[in-house]
Protein backbone atom coordinates (compact mmCIF):
# COMPACT_ATOMS: atom_id res chain seq x y z
CA UNK A 1 0.00 0.00 0.00
CA UNK A 2 1.61 3.28 -0.83
CA UNK A 3 2.24 5.62 1.40
CA UNK A 4 0.47 8.75 2.28
CA UNK A 5 1.35 12.22 0.60
CA UNK A 6 4.05 14.16 2.97
CA UNK A 7 2.20 17.57 4.60
CA UNK A 8 5.01 19.99 4.52
CA UNK A 9 4.61 21.76 7.65
CA UNK A 10 5.14 25.92 7.57
CA UNK A 11 4.64 25.37 3.61
CA UNK A 12 2.11 25.78 1.06
CA UNK A 13 0.42 22.83 -0.63
CA UNK A 14 0.93 22.31 -4.09
CA UNK A 15 -0.92 21.33 -7.12
CA UNK A 16 0.99 18.12 -5.88
CA UNK A 17 -0.60 17.63 -2.99
CA UNK A 18 -4.14 17.71 -4.18
CA UNK A 19 -3.40 15.53 -6.89
CA UNK A 20 -1.74 12.75 -4.43
CA UNK A 21 -4.64 12.83 -1.99
CA UNK A 22 -7.03 12.77 -4.70
CA UNK A 23 -5.00 10.03 -6.79
CA UNK A 24 -4.89 12.00 -10.29
CA UNK A 25 -2.71 13.65 -12.41
CA UNK A 26 -1.72 17.42 -11.89
CA UNK A 27 -3.39 18.57 -14.84
CA UNK A 28 -6.65 16.80 -14.12
CA UNK A 29 -6.37 18.85 -10.89
CA UNK A 30 -5.29 22.07 -12.99
CA UNK A 31 -8.78 21.12 -15.34
CA UNK A 32 -11.13 20.52 -12.51
CA UNK A 33 -10.54 23.70 -10.65
CA UNK A 34 -10.54 26.05 -14.03
CA UNK A 35 -12.60 23.86 -16.33
CA UNK A 36 -14.92 21.90 -14.06
CA UNK A 37 -17.26 20.53 -17.06
CA UNK A 38 -14.40 18.74 -19.41
CA UNK A 39 -13.79 16.72 -15.43
CA UNK A 40 -15.86 13.66 -14.34
CA UNK A 41 -18.70 15.17 -11.52
CA UNK A 42 -17.62 12.46 -8.82
CA UNK A 43 -13.67 13.54 -9.56
CA UNK A 44 -13.96 16.78 -9.74
CA UNK A 45 -15.90 17.27 -6.09
CA UNK A 46 -13.37 15.12 -4.64
CA UNK A 47 -10.90 17.07 -5.82
CA UNK A 48 -12.69 20.41 -4.92
CA UNK A 49 -12.75 18.98 -0.92
CA UNK A 50 -9.49 17.96 -1.07
CA UNK A 51 -8.48 21.63 -2.55
CA UNK A 52 -10.47 23.41 0.12
CA UNK A 53 -9.09 21.15 3.30
CA UNK A 54 -5.73 21.63 2.18
CA UNK A 55 -6.92 25.64 1.34
CA UNK A 56 -4.75 25.31 -1.73
CA UNK A 57 -3.90 28.22 -3.75
CA UNK A 58 -2.96 27.91 -7.30
CA UNK A 59 0.85 29.20 -7.83
CA UNK A 60 -0.45 32.26 -10.53
CA UNK A 61 -2.94 32.92 -7.34
CA UNK A 62 0.42 33.04 -4.79
CA UNK A 63 2.02 35.39 -6.84
CA UNK A 64 -0.89 37.70 -7.35
CA UNK A 65 -0.47 38.43 -3.71
CA UNK A 66 2.76 40.17 -3.83
CA UNK A 67 1.59 42.22 -6.78
CA UNK A 68 -1.85 44.08 -5.99
CA UNK A 69 -4.55 40.79 -6.21
CA UNK A 70 -6.69 40.38 -4.08
CA UNK A 71 -8.16 37.10 -4.67
CA UNK A 72 -11.26 38.11 -3.82
CA UNK A 73 -14.56 37.62 -6.56
CA UNK A 74 -17.12 39.49 -6.66
CA UNK A 75 -20.89 37.88 -7.65
CA UNK A 76 -23.26 40.89 -8.53
CA UNK A 77 -27.51 39.70 -8.72
CA UNK A 78 -30.05 41.56 -9.73
CA UNK A 79 -32.08 40.54 -6.49
CA UNK A 80 -30.64 38.53 -3.66
CA UNK A 81 -34.16 37.75 -2.31
CA UNK A 82 -35.10 35.44 -5.55
CA UNK A 83 -34.24 32.02 -5.00
CA UNK A 84 -33.21 32.07 -8.57
CA UNK A 85 -29.71 33.07 -7.79
CA UNK A 86 -29.58 30.71 -4.55
CA UNK A 87 -27.82 27.87 -7.06
CA UNK A 88 -25.77 30.32 -8.64
CA UNK A 89 -24.17 31.51 -5.60
CA UNK A 90 -23.90 28.03 -4.31
CA UNK A 91 -22.29 26.93 -7.52
CA UNK A 92 -19.94 30.00 -7.78
CA UNK A 93 -18.77 30.07 -3.80
CA UNK A 94 -18.27 25.99 -4.06
CA UNK A 95 -15.94 26.78 -7.58
CA UNK A 96 -14.38 29.64 -6.08
CA UNK A 97 -13.16 28.07 -2.79
CA UNK A 98 -11.56 25.22 -4.11
CA UNK A 99 -9.45 27.89 -6.17
CA UNK A 100 -8.21 29.39 -3.22
CA UNK A 101 -10.47 32.78 -3.83
CA UNK A 102 -12.96 34.38 -1.31
CA UNK A 103 -16.52 35.46 -2.93
CA UNK A 104 -18.09 38.82 -1.87
CA UNK A 105 -21.69 38.83 -3.13
CA UNK A 106 -23.66 42.37 -4.30
CA UNK A 107 -27.60 42.86 -4.37
CA UNK A 108 -27.85 45.46 -6.96
CA UNK A 109 -31.81 45.53 -6.38
CA UNK A 110 -32.73 45.52 -10.02
CA UNK A 111 -30.81 48.51 -10.55
CA UNK A 112 -28.58 49.36 -13.44
CA UNK A 113 -27.14 52.63 -11.88
CA UNK A 114 -26.22 50.52 -8.70
CA UNK A 115 -24.20 47.60 -10.78
CA UNK A 116 -22.45 50.40 -12.76
CA UNK A 117 -21.45 51.74 -9.47
CA UNK A 118 -20.58 48.54 -7.94
CA UNK A 119 -18.04 47.85 -10.54
CA UNK A 120 -16.53 51.51 -10.35
CA UNK A 121 -16.69 51.09 -6.59
CA UNK A 122 -14.83 47.68 -6.33
CA UNK A 123 -12.22 47.74 -9.04
CA UNK A 124 -9.83 47.91 -6.02
CA UNK A 125 -11.69 45.32 -4.16
CA UNK A 126 -12.32 42.62 -6.24
CA UNK A 127 -9.92 40.73 -8.83
CA UNK A 128 -13.05 40.01 -11.07
CA UNK A 129 -16.47 40.41 -11.73
CA UNK A 130 -19.18 37.63 -12.26
CA UNK A 131 -22.28 39.65 -13.40
CA UNK A 132 -25.46 37.37 -12.83
CA UNK A 133 -28.87 38.76 -15.37
CA UNK A 134 -26.71 42.14 -15.62
CA UNK A 135 -29.26 45.15 -16.39
CA UNK A 136 -26.27 47.19 -17.28
CA UNK A 137 -26.55 48.89 -21.26
CA UNK A 138 -24.29 46.91 -23.73
CA UNK A 139 -22.69 50.73 -23.81
CA UNK A 140 -21.67 50.66 -19.95
CA UNK A 141 -20.88 46.64 -19.82
CA UNK A 142 -18.38 47.70 -22.79
CA UNK A 143 -16.90 50.17 -20.83
CA UNK A 144 -16.34 47.87 -17.64
CA UNK A 145 -14.99 44.85 -19.54
CA UNK A 146 -12.69 47.18 -20.80
CA UNK A 147 -11.35 48.00 -17.78
CA UNK A 148 -11.91 44.54 -15.53
CA UNK A 149 -12.44 40.66 -15.86
CA UNK A 150 -15.75 40.45 -16.33
CA UNK A 151 -18.32 36.82 -16.96
CA UNK A 152 -21.64 37.21 -17.86
CA UNK A 153 -24.39 35.21 -16.90
CA UNK A 154 -27.70 35.42 -18.63
CA UNK A 155 -26.71 38.58 -20.21
CA UNK A 156 -25.48 38.02 -23.97
CA UNK A 157 -22.28 40.03 -25.32
CA UNK A 158 -19.70 40.26 -27.14
CA UNK A 159 -17.57 42.46 -24.83
CA UNK A 160 -17.32 39.68 -22.31
CA UNK A 161 -17.74 36.16 -21.58
CA UNK A 162 -21.28 34.72 -21.42
CA UNK A 163 -22.76 31.93 -19.70
CA UNK A 164 -26.68 31.45 -21.55
CA UNK A 165 -28.71 29.68 -19.85
CA UNK A 166 -31.21 28.81 -22.62
CA UNK A 167 -34.63 29.55 -21.81
CA UNK A 168 -35.54 30.59 -25.51
CA UNK A 169 -35.63 27.07 -26.19
CA UNK A 170 -37.42 26.30 -23.05
CA UNK A 171 -40.16 28.85 -24.49
CA UNK A 172 -40.35 26.70 -27.43
CA UNK A 173 -40.97 23.30 -25.39
CA UNK A 174 -43.71 25.61 -23.07
CA UNK A 175 -45.36 26.11 -26.50
CA UNK A 176 -45.13 23.34 -28.23
CA UNK A 177 -47.38 21.59 -24.19
CA UNK A 178 -49.41 24.20 -24.32
CA UNK A 179 -50.26 23.34 -27.96
CA UNK A 180 -50.71 19.69 -27.42
CA UNK A 181 -53.14 20.57 -24.70
CA UNK A 182 -55.39 22.10 -27.26
CA UNK A 183 -54.57 26.00 -26.20
CA UNK A 184 -54.79 28.74 -28.93
CA UNK A 185 -54.55 32.37 -26.72
CA UNK A 186 -51.32 32.59 -25.02
CA UNK A 187 -50.81 35.07 -22.85
CA UNK A 188 -46.93 36.16 -22.31
CA UNK A 189 -46.70 37.63 -18.78
CA UNK A 190 -43.18 40.14 -18.71
CA UNK A 191 -40.58 40.84 -16.42
CA UNK A 192 -38.75 44.13 -16.03
CA UNK A 193 -37.92 46.34 -19.07
CA UNK A 194 -34.50 46.16 -18.45
CA UNK A 195 -34.18 42.07 -18.50
CA UNK A 196 -32.11 41.18 -21.67
CA UNK A 197 -33.41 37.63 -20.78
CA UNK A 198 -36.83 38.95 -20.55
CA UNK A 199 -36.51 40.32 -24.11
CA UNK A 200 -35.31 37.49 -25.36
CA UNK A 201 -37.95 35.24 -23.82
CA UNK A 202 -40.66 37.87 -25.26
CA UNK A 203 -39.17 37.58 -28.90
CA UNK A 204 -39.03 33.44 -29.00
CA UNK A 205 -42.58 33.82 -27.87
CA UNK A 206 -43.76 36.38 -30.36
CA UNK A 207 -41.61 34.44 -33.60
CA UNK A 208 -43.19 31.14 -32.97
CA UNK A 209 -46.36 31.69 -32.02
CA UNK A 210 -46.84 33.81 -35.37
CA UNK A 211 -45.13 30.70 -36.99
CA UNK A 212 -48.09 28.62 -35.11
CA UNK A 213 -50.80 31.16 -35.86
CA UNK A 214 -51.75 31.31 -32.50
CA UNK A 215 -53.85 34.10 -30.52
CA UNK A 216 -50.89 35.56 -28.02
CA UNK A 217 -51.00 38.73 -26.50
CA UNK A 218 -48.57 40.34 -24.00
CA UNK A 219 -48.86 41.71 -20.41
CA UNK A 220 -46.00 43.84 -18.13
CA UNK A 221 -43.76 44.68 -17.35
CA UNK A 222 -44.09 43.49 -13.61
CA UNK A 223 -41.45 42.85 -10.95
CA UNK A 224 -39.98 39.54 -10.66
CA UNK A 225 -41.25 39.14 -7.70
CA UNK A 226 -44.54 36.98 -5.83
CA UNK A 227 -46.59 40.74 -4.80
CA UNK A 228 -46.82 41.52 -8.40
CA UNK A 229 -48.34 38.33 -8.78
CA UNK A 230 -52.01 39.62 -8.47
CA UNK A 231 -51.83 42.96 -10.89
CA UNK A 232 -50.14 40.34 -13.43
CA UNK A 233 -53.19 37.44 -13.09
CA UNK A 234 -55.74 40.55 -13.53
CA UNK A 235 -53.90 41.86 -16.63
CA UNK A 236 -53.66 38.29 -18.00
CA UNK A 237 -57.49 37.28 -17.17
CA UNK A 238 -58.48 40.48 -19.12
CA UNK A 239 -56.91 39.26 -22.25
CA UNK A 240 -58.91 36.39 -22.31
CA UNK A 241 -55.96 33.80 -22.56
CA UNK A 242 -55.95 30.69 -21.59
CA UNK A 243 -52.79 30.02 -20.58
CA UNK A 244 -49.64 31.76 -19.84
CA UNK A 245 -46.28 31.79 -20.00
CA UNK A 246 -44.61 33.70 -17.10
CA UNK A 247 -41.32 35.78 -16.74
CA UNK A 248 -40.67 33.67 -13.49
CA UNK A 249 -41.52 31.10 -11.26
CA UNK A 250 -41.87 33.97 -8.73
CA UNK A 251 -44.72 35.93 -10.16
CA UNK A 252 -46.36 32.86 -11.59
CA UNK A 253 -46.66 31.71 -8.06
CA UNK A 254 -48.43 35.05 -6.84
CA UNK A 255 -50.42 34.77 -10.00
CA UNK A 256 -51.65 31.61 -8.90
CA UNK A 257 -52.69 33.04 -5.62
CA UNK A 258 -54.37 35.74 -7.05
CA UNK A 259 -56.77 33.35 -9.23
CA UNK A 260 -57.13 31.02 -6.57
CA UNK A 261 -58.90 34.12 -4.62
CA UNK A 262 -60.90 35.01 -8.15
CA UNK A 263 -62.80 32.03 -7.79
CA UNK A 264 -60.31 31.05 -11.71
CA UNK A 265 -59.19 27.21 -11.58
CA UNK A 266 -55.51 26.31 -12.31
CA UNK A 267 -55.86 24.50 -14.94
CA UNK A 268 -59.20 23.75 -16.09
CA UNK A 269 -59.72 27.86 -16.55
CA UNK A 270 -55.98 29.00 -16.90
CA UNK A 271 -52.85 27.20 -17.35
CA UNK A 272 -49.76 28.76 -16.25
CA UNK A 273 -46.06 27.91 -16.62
CA UNK A 274 -43.45 29.62 -14.79
CA UNK A 275 -39.59 29.94 -15.38
CA UNK A 276 -36.65 28.71 -12.97
CA UNK A 277 -37.92 25.56 -11.14
CA UNK A 278 -37.23 27.38 -7.94
CA UNK A 279 -37.03 25.60 -4.37
CA UNK A 280 -41.00 25.63 -4.05
CA UNK A 281 -42.16 25.78 -7.75
CA UNK A 282 -43.63 22.10 -6.80
CA UNK A 283 -44.86 22.53 -3.50
CA UNK A 284 -47.82 25.34 -4.57
CA UNK A 285 -50.98 25.07 -5.44
CA UNK A 286 -51.21 23.34 -8.08
CA UNK A 287 -47.66 22.49 -8.23
CA UNK A 288 -46.20 24.76 -11.41
CA UNK A 289 -44.84 23.62 -14.50
CA UNK A 290 -41.86 25.55 -15.01
CA UNK A 291 -38.78 25.49 -16.96
CA UNK A 292 -35.46 24.22 -15.30
CA UNK A 293 -32.01 24.00 -16.46
CA UNK A 294 -28.85 23.24 -14.26
CA UNK A 295 -28.37 26.90 -12.23
CA UNK A 296 -25.68 25.66 -9.91
CA UNK A 297 -23.55 24.57 -12.99
CA UNK A 298 -24.14 28.00 -15.00
CA UNK A 299 -22.42 29.40 -11.88
CA UNK A 300 -19.18 26.75 -11.69
CA UNK A 301 -18.78 27.66 -15.53
CA UNK A 302 -18.73 31.33 -15.19
CA UNK A 303 -15.95 30.80 -12.30
CA UNK A 304 -14.12 28.75 -14.80
CA UNK A 305 -14.53 31.66 -17.57
CA UNK A 306 -13.47 34.34 -15.63
CA UNK A 307 -10.31 32.89 -14.14
CA UNK A 308 -9.30 32.08 -17.72
CA UNK A 309 -8.94 35.34 -17.46
CA UNK A 310 -7.01 35.71 -14.24
CA UNK A 311 -3.80 34.25 -14.73
CA UNK A 312 -1.10 32.05 -16.78
CA UNK A 313 -2.67 28.76 -15.36
CA UNK A 314 -5.95 29.13 -16.59
CA UNK A 315 -5.49 30.45 -20.11
CA UNK A 316 -5.89 27.60 -22.12
CA UNK A 317 -9.66 28.25 -21.26
CA UNK A 318 -10.30 30.98 -24.00
CA UNK A 319 -14.48 29.96 -24.01
CA UNK A 320 -16.24 33.05 -25.15
CA UNK A 321 -20.20 31.52 -24.72
CA UNK A 322 -21.37 28.62 -22.71
CA UNK A 323 -25.09 27.46 -23.64
CA UNK A 324 -26.90 25.26 -20.20
CA UNK A 325 -29.70 23.14 -21.51
CA UNK A 326 -33.36 23.37 -20.22
CA UNK A 327 -36.10 21.25 -20.16
CA UNK A 328 -39.63 21.81 -19.18
CA UNK A 329 -41.00 20.39 -16.03
CA UNK A 330 -44.50 19.23 -16.11
CA UNK A 331 -46.63 19.61 -13.19
CA UNK A 332 -49.85 20.36 -12.34
CA UNK A 333 -50.84 23.94 -13.12
CA UNK A 334 -51.18 23.18 -17.60
CA UNK A 335 -54.11 21.05 -18.32
CA UNK A 336 -56.26 20.65 -21.46
CA UNK A 337 -57.79 24.33 -22.95
CA UNK A 338 -61.35 24.92 -21.50
CA UNK A 339 -64.07 23.88 -23.88
CA UNK A 340 -65.97 26.80 -25.21
CA UNK A 341 -69.33 27.44 -25.40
Amino acid sequence: MADAPTRHTGTAPTIRDVAALAGVATSTVSRALSNPDRVNRVTRERIEKIAAELNYVPSSQARGLSSGRTNAIALLVPDVTNPFYFDIIRGTQNQLKAAGYTQLLVDTEESAEMEADTLRKMQRTADGFILAASRLSDATLAEAAANQAIVTINRSSSYAPTVMIDTPGAVIQALEHLTSLGHSRICYVGGPSSSWSNAKRWKTFDDETRDRGLTTSRVGPFAPKMTSGAAAADAAVRTGATACIVFNDLLAIGMLQRLRERGIRVPEDMSIVGCDDIFGADFCNPPLTTMASPIEQAGRVAVSMLLAQLGPLRSASSRRLAVMPTHLTVRGSTGSAPQQG
